[in-house]
């Protein structure tokens, strides 16, 4: 297994991280799966306290000798803490579930904006977390994060974290935080955990033809997901790569890969079969933004390339997974940024390096995305959020 060293604390922790999301239904099968990664090297497992069951089942398989073996990143969800004493039931109920004294890298699941932080700093996190940090309760805290670029660099400048999350994939090198914010983190000198390396499996299973044929008849023989993989691994800010693992096969063809990929190692064939993949996906897009944020902030509050990103996503991952993301990027936020709130005042147009028609293509946005299904899902999304 290959490692990558935590600038903040010397932590050797695995390139390959085991996402715990998504258990098979045999808890058997799953302790095997756990063991093996352990034996063979993976440190780092990733759980939070939304994902059904998952605590408890990663807590007794590492309960029999193998928690001081690795690393436990758990997650503290904010829409549930809304009093002080909320933190503290949260946080027990895990180390409980969890079977441990302490967390090692604990976050702040799914920060949407600085505000959201802001609210939690009201009701005393700060002087929480510093409780928790000097028991040895908790080693490391960070946060994941999905949405635009500007908000993330603005949540990593807003308080000293540790660590942090993000999605990032070669489909989403401009979009989210992308590699700018990427490289914004490691600047800061923050270990990067990456999640949704395959984006849910769409770029493995959920990919045009064309693209298939282009690893089919690629220089050397790989899988997909074995390229998707290698392209992450290949940039050196990148520390952990999570991947949600829930069969034998997966757990060791994930860390066969691992064992041989390494950073800086693409060569000008690695980057140009990429470069023709994405072109190809790239033709199924409906809107050709780069993310570059020229047309930010808008005076409306709109999202104006996060909306466009995740209207994008139509094509690939399907309406209904699209119009979550839409709704948990734009909508589940203290403000909400949704295509609907343009005003077609034009501020944005001018500043387009790419000349799109950005009032226009909000309007489709607004047709697409909140249609019939938009406010019933957001009304049960925050429902859900709420329990």
């Amino acid at each position: 297994m290959k490692y990558r060293v935590n600038p903040k604390n010397g932590d050797k922790l695995s390139i390959l991280g085991f996402g715990c999301m998504r258990f098979s239904k045999d808890e058997n099968e799953v302790e095997r799966q756990i063991i093996y990664a352990i034996e063979n090297g993976v440190n780092y497992f990733d759980t939070a306290y939304m994902y059904p069951n998952s605590e408890v089942i990663l807590g007794r398989v590492l309960a029999k000798g193998y928690r001081d073996k690795v690393k436990i990143a758990t997650k503290l969800p904010p829409f549930m803490v809304k009093k002080y004493e909320d933190l503290d039931k949260v946080f027990y109920e895990e180390l409980r579930r969890l079977q441990t004294d302490r967390i090692d890298y604990y976050f702040m699941h799914m920060l949407t904006d600085v505000k959201i932080w802001n609210r939690l700093v009201g009701l005393g996190i700060v002087e929480w977390i510093e409780e928790k940090k000097q028991k040895g309760e908790i080693i490391n805290i960070g946060f994941s994060y999905h949405g635009g670029r500007e908000e993330f660099k603005n949540l990593l400048d807003c308080y000293e974290w540790e660590f942090c999350m993000i999605q990032y994939n070669y489909l989403d090198e401009n979009n989210q935080a992308g590699r700018s914010g990427l490289e914004y983190a490691h600047s800061k000198g923050l270990p990067v955990m990456i999640m949704e390396p395959l984006r849910g499996g769409k770029l493995v299973t959920n990919l045009p033809k064309e693209v298939f044929k282009i690893w089919d008849n690629a220089y050397i023989k790989r899988s997909p997901a074995e390229w998707a993989f290698r392209w992450i691994w290949n940039h050196p800010e990148v520390t952990v790569v999570l991947s949600g693992m829930n069969s034998q096969e997966m757990v060791e063809e994930n860390i066969r890969v691992a064992d041989s990929s390494e950073a800086n190692a693409f060569t000008d064939t690695d980057f140009k079969l990429f470069s023709d993949v994405k072109a190809i996906l790239d033709e199924k897009i409906k809107v050709p933004c780069t993310g570059c944020n020229y047309c930010m902030p808008c005076p409306f509050g709109v999202d104006i390339p996060t909306c466009f990103s995740t209207y994008n996503d139509r094509e690939i991952e399907g309406k209904f997974s699209a119009i979550g993301k839409y709704i948990m990027q734009t909508s589940l936020k203290s403000e909400a940024s949704n295509a609907s709130l343009c005003t077609q005042c034009g501020a944005c147009e001018v500043h387009c390096p790419q000349k799109i028609a950005i009032r226009e293509e909000l309007r489709n946005v607004t047709n697409k995305m909140e249609g019939i299904y938009y406010k019933p899902a957001r009304f049960l999304i925050k429902k859900f959020m709420k329990l």
